[in-house]
């Protein structure tokens, strides 16, 4: 059970408590996207299920050498095993270790970016937990989700966990490379998709051959966010 939230037992966590926590969380995500908007820096909240390929998304877009500045923190139950592998990419990364807690909250966030040279970057990026419910309901700040989605999960898994699919700006189709051999029926897997985004939008992604390599940064960059120096936001 989610230490944060109570989600596996809603009868354990009252209405009230519930709303309370969601507005403290909401306050500090405010103050995170202010950090993020006042150093020019786009915020990404990197969701997916474990194994869906979200540390290997970014490994490969730090080896295709774009000159775009990425930073990463990675969250886990445990271990650095995915920050390590980031740091081995060329990613700056630290982990946020969650203990039991099936997601990160603003406020875990917030403490990592005190250890962040924001000025530093272009991009900073949130790779959330490994679940495809609770990290869509906590807003920690960013300006866009994007959700990995391997093709070995299955089809049917946006109808089936609609509120993670909801909340994503892009969807990245990964380990399309495996496709011929798995029989993915992508005609199905779109239809779940556009059943389910308000506005959708997919890549199809391979970090081993490089595909989707191209879509995928033409996305960044059209996210990059533009704002005004921290010291000029601040008369």
């Amino acid at each position: 059970m989610c230490d944060t939230c109570g989600c596996g037992d809603p009868n354990l966590v009252p209405v009230e408590v519930h709303e309370s926590l969601f507005a403290a969380n909401d306050r500090v995500a405010a103050h995170n996207r202010e950090h993020f908007r006042g150093h020019g820096v786009l915020a990404l909240n990197l969701m997916g299920s474990p194994g869906s390929g979200k540390t290997a998304v970014l490994e490969a877009t730090a080896r295709a050498r774009t000159g775009i500045r990425i930073a990463a923190v990675s969250g886990d139950l445990a271990t650095d095993l995915d920050a390590r592998r980031l740091e081995a990419a060329g990613i700056p990364a630290r982990t946020i270790t969650t203990g039991s807690a099936c997601h990160l909250d603003a406020e875990m966030v917030h403490r990592a970016l005190h250890h962040v040279d924001l000025d530093q970057l272009d991009v900073f990026v949130v790779e959330n937990v490994g679940n495809l419910v609770c990290p869509a309901v906590y807003d920690l700040g960013q300006h866009a989700n994007v959700v990995a989605l391997s093709v070995t999960e299955g089809e049917d898994k946006p109808l089936k966990y609609p509120v993670m699919f909801r909340k994503a700006d892009l969807v990245l189709l990964t380990k399309c490379d495996l496709a011929p051999h798995l029989g993915v029926d992508f005609d199905a897997l779109h239809r779940a998709l556009e059943a389910t985004m308000p506005e959708p939008r997919w890549i199809s992604f391979s970090a081993r051959t490089g595909e989707g390599m191209e879509a995928w940064l033409a996305w960044l960059s059209g996210r990059r966010v533009t704002a005004a120096p921290a010291a000029a936001a601040a008369r």
